[in-house]
């Protein structure tokens, strides 16, 4: 399936969302940000994937943040109104019946980092950058970078980088808790659709309810987050696949997985 600026496809039980702007270094403008929004949402709805792989078409960047040529013009209503959108696309990710993975092929830069930190795990080629620059333009990051950056790698270290500007590699970025696994760039697409593949073997209603006890159990205080994991643990225990699960630990056999 082809749309303007995005392109997806299957395998196995996992789709490939790519965004198919090289020549602009797969920026992201307000068209790329509803289509996106609207295949994750899709996507998310079908049972056709399992798993979705989120990546950028070509060798040099996975996203290089917002569109600058569009953004050069907007007053402040016009610039929250963006930042408002993108964040529909976010929220979109992280309240996601799937897990979605960033493959990322280069540059992660403003927005494009953002949107990797939105997704819920990140696969980095050996030459990929991430960084926050938007303090070298004069503005700071719009689309969640300031709040998402410090629940992954702590406020002191993202005070850094978003201070500075500074561009950091795969590598650094693996030691700080920003990404999940460096491979070389031939590797990247194999070893997040094998990463992919893990996840889709996996019941998929605990998947999900682990993913929701993550993102909003980090949200609010432990009482209360132990009070919500209980809740969806419970939930668990009314599922065929609970009983699937334990059946094949008792008869020493591979469980045949009933929710997709």
């Amino acid at each position: 399936m082809t749309t303007s600026n995005i392109l997806i496809e299957y395998r196995d039980q996992v789709a490939c969302v790519t965004i198919n702007r090289p020549d602009a270094l797969n920026a992201l403008n307000q068209a790329t940000v509803a289509e996106l929004t609207s295949t994750l949402r899709t996507l998310g709805a079908s049972s056709e994937a399992k798993v979705i792989i989120l990546t950028g078409q070509g060798e040099k960047a996975f996203c290089a943040g917002g569109d600058i040529t569009f953004m050069r013009n907007l007053g402040p209503a016009g610039a929250r109104e963006v930042a408002l959108t993108a964040d529909e696309l976010f929220r979109t990710i992280e309240e996601s019946p799937r897990v979605v993975i960033a493959a990322i092929n280069g540059y992660a830069l403003g927005g494009g980092c953002e949107l990797a930190m939105a997704c819920d795990l990140r696969v980095a080629a050996e030459g990929a950058q991430l960084g926050q620059p938007e303090i070298n333009l004069g503005i700071i990051p719009g689309w969640g970078g300031t709040q998402r950056l410090p629940r992954l790698i702590g406020i002191s270290r993202a005070k850094k980088l978003i201070f500075t500007g500074e561009r950091i590699s795969a590598q650094q970025a693996l030691e700080l808790g920003l990404i999940d696994q460096v491979v070389p760039a031939a590797d990247l697409l194999e070893a997040a659709h094998a990463l992919a593949q893990t996840i889709a073997a996996k019941p998929q209603t605990a998947i999900r309810m682990i993913k929701q006890a993550i993102n909003q159990g980090v949200q609010m205080d432990l009482d209360k987050a132990v009070r919500f994991e209980a809740e969806l643990f419970g939930m668990c225990f009314a599922t065929k696949d609970k009983q699937e699960g334990i059946d094949a630990f008792f008869e020493k056999r591979q469980p045949q997985w009933q929710d997709c």
